[in-house]
């Protein structure tokens, strides 16, 4: 599949563990391209979708002038929303309690922004997922961010992890968009790669 890449080498450009594994999922060859502080700040008016659509440009265009003609970059940055406002990845474990407790027994939305790139062209979506929590007790918050130290992950949490599996009651939308790659919209924005 994707045989219309052939002519691309692959980027990604993510040290995240999960967007590697969700890209490797499509069975593509890629290899992996990261810089040392790439900004991700973003203008105060932007708003949830919005917002990680921003930065996975800005990201883009911080890795165009390293770009060889024959690459295609894919950069994604994942928000999780919540009451207006952006719950990135916790500062440290008080933060990642806050974040957690403030997500107990309620709906919020995670949205991932993507952008392919190669020297003459960009395109970029986004995907929106809603998530609902079960009510969470303050000694199953604390255990979950003690032991799996959630603390590189926007929202404090992995949907893949224990607190998904006992926390999530609800998901709309792709799940995969939750560990920060919506693969099922990207196979379908890569088919139609010319």
């Amino acid at each position: 599949m994707l045989e219309n890449l052939k002519n691309y080498r692959i980027i990604l450009a993510s040290n995240s563990p999960r967007r590697k594994e969700l890209l490797g999922g499509l069975g593509i060859d890629y290899e992996v391209r990261t810089l040392p502080d790439v900004d991700e700040s973003y203008p105060d008016a932007l708003q949830g979708a919005d917002i990680p659509l921003y930065i996975a440009r800005e990201k883009a265009d911080a890795y165009r002038r390293l770009m060889r003609p024959d690459e295609l970059m894919i950069t994604a940055d994942t928000i999780v929303w919540l009451d207006g406002r952006v719950l990135g990845k916790p500062s440290g474990r008080e933060d990642a309690l806050r974040m957690l407790s403030a997500m107990s027994g309620r709906t919020h939305e995670v949205f991932t922004g993507v952008c392919l790139s190669t020297l003459e062209w960009q395109r970029s979506f986004s995907a929106r997922t809603e998530v609902r929590f079960a009510e969470l007790t303050q000694e199953e918050i604390t255990y979950y961010v003690d032991t799996f130290r959630p603390m590189d992950k926007a929202g404090a949490y992995g949907v893949q992890e224990w607190i998904g599996f006992i926390g999530v009651e609800y998901i709309a939308g792709s799940y995969y968009n939750i560990m920060g790659l919506p693969v099922q919209r990207l196979y379908r924005e890569l088919l139609q790669v010319v």
